[in-house]
């Protein structure tokens, strides 16, 4: 029999419609795995898609790859076992269902209804899974989906559950009060997987530079540095390394500032007239104390002087570290050494708090220029400007991320983390310089993972608290 040439793209489509209907007429899949049932096992779990919209041209691409591999083994003689799955809960699904509802945020959830909106989203991942199905077969993309996993089951849920149980008895599940990246539009914290898709290169933030006057002499000021200006409310301490020298220096118009002392040229300006009145060491600044740029919301604590802090450098700013214990979290480490107060001036929408009477109600960061003009206006301001850098962004709704101190329930994965790093050397990793490279990063700077999402569409934390403070958590 000759061969017939494709003459059109009729002639594709009718071959490729072809293949496919023979492939699910004669159910090839199946067969093609019987024939090596007694040879090597390979296994494959897809690292599921999620349900939150209609598959692209990329997910082909991936769906591709995904497909290589496991034909390649099979063509070796290996029975290989090909499990599908969808990742069906989670924000990217509560985004997707915002978006058709029109609504913005968890308090206009909350108004339209918890229920009615995780039903909500139950249907939508369940539609967009239908799609998914669709483009599956249409491609060619041999996995077994009569069997595939779905996050939203009950079944699937207990897994998660009694994998959560395990690490409870471990001991390695705790509650705490730590500063998380967060989301003040999505209203959750984030993990560092998490923060890692979302940092976009040259960000634009204030670059501000602010005199902290000391308590027994007002003339004589901490020179501070921060793209941050709205923790400035927050400010709890100042924070100097031991070992650097620090200058204090007379400006021209008399006024006194101490700073690190190899930073005077580059934050002072290489034409500046300034003269050095004395030099010392950080640790002779410990205990100094200053006047706190501003003091809206009252405290017990002993707060707002000077301490001594290992992550303090010269590589930028002044060497002199403003500290706000609720946004940071070396901040909130030394307010715990120190028992410096926690002043939470934002709330968990991202705006000032009502003590904050100047910007109360304000998105944090729509007032940075009011408050660097305001204490200009004060005359604590020595300069200001814009300071391009890497930061964090929301990965899925792209707002500026905050860091900021929530209570929530954690992995404590960093107790395993030298296990980690030392197991990742023993992976064949293709290419080979992620092992050291992205991941190895990774697994060196990990971080307790932020277990609770304070959202409503996910997998519930099977954790109860009596009124006694005992807790339980079921598997």
């Amino acid at each position: 029999m000759a061969f017939q040439p494709v003459k059109s793209k009729l002639d594709i489509q009718e071959l490729e419609l072809g293949v496919l209907e023979f492939w699910q007429q004669r159910d090839i899949f199946t067969r093609s795995m019987e024939a090596r049932r007694d040879g090597p096992t390979y296994v494959f779990y897809e690292g599921p898609p999620t349900a939150n919209g209609k598959p692209g041209s990329h997910h082909v691409l991936s769906r591709v790859f995904k497909d290589i591999f496991p034909r390649y083994r099979a063509m070796n003689g290996n029975y290989v076992l090909r499990r599908g799955g969808w990742d069906t809960h989670g924000l990217p699904v509560e985004i997707e269902v915002e978006k058709q509802l029109g609504l913005s945020g968890k308090e206009q959830i909350e108004a339209y209804g918890v229920g009615e909106f995780n039903a909500r989203c139950r249907q939508s991942a369940f539609d967009y899974i239908q799609e998914w199905e669709k483009l599956t077969d249409r491609i060619g993309f041999w996995v077994d989906l009569e069997t595939a996993y779905v996050t939203f089951e009950n079944d699937y849920i207990e897994s998660v559950w009694w994998i959560l149980k395990q690490l409870w008895e471990k001991d390695l599940i705790y509650r705490g009060f730590k500063v998380v990246p967060y989301c003040a539009r999505c209203g959750t914290p984030l993990s560092d997987h998490e923060v890692s898709l979302g940092y976009q290169e040259n960000t634009p933030d204030p670059s501000v530079f602010v005199r902290f006057p000391l308590q027994d002499d007002p003339n004589v000021a901490l020179l501070i540095w921060t793209t941050t200006p709205w923790t400035l409310p927050g400010n709890v301490g100042a924070a100097v390394h031991a070992d650097v020298v620090y200058a204090t220096v007379q400006l021209e118009d008399g006024k006194q500032l101490i700073l690190a002392k190899e930073l005077l040229r580059k934050v002072l300006g290489e034409e500046s007239k300034y003269t050095i009145l004395a030099e010392q060491r950080g640790a002779e600044l410990e205990g100094l104390r200053y006047q706190p740029p501003y003091s809206f919301l009252p405290f017990e604590e002993e707060a707002h002087y000077v301490v001594l802090a290992d992550f303090v450098t010269t590589a930028e700013g002044t060497g002199v570290v403003h500290m706000a214990a609720a946004f940071g979290a070396d901040d909130m480490e030394m307010a715990r050494e120190h028992n410096f107060p926690v002043l939470m001036t934002m709330d968990e929408r991202g705006c000032f708090v009502e003590g904050v009477t100047p910007w109360a109600g304000m998105w944090v960061k729509d007032a940075d220029p009011l408050i660097t003009e305001e204490l200009r206006e004060r005359g604590l301001l020595l300069k200001s400007g814009t300071y391009l850098h890497t930061y964090p962004f929301c990965w899925r709704c792209n707002t500026a991320l905050l860091y900021y101190a929530r209570s929530t329930w954690y992995i404590a994965t960093t107790k395993h983390k030298q296990q980690l790093v030392q197991l990742n050397q023993t992976i064949n990793w293709y290419p080979g310089h992620i092992r050291d490279g992205r991941f190895g990063n990774w697994l060196e700077n990990n971080v307790d993972w932020a277990l609770g999402r304070e959202r409503f569409w996910g997998t519930p934390l099977p954790i109860w608290i009596d009124e006694d403070g005992e807790t339980l958590l079921v598997g």
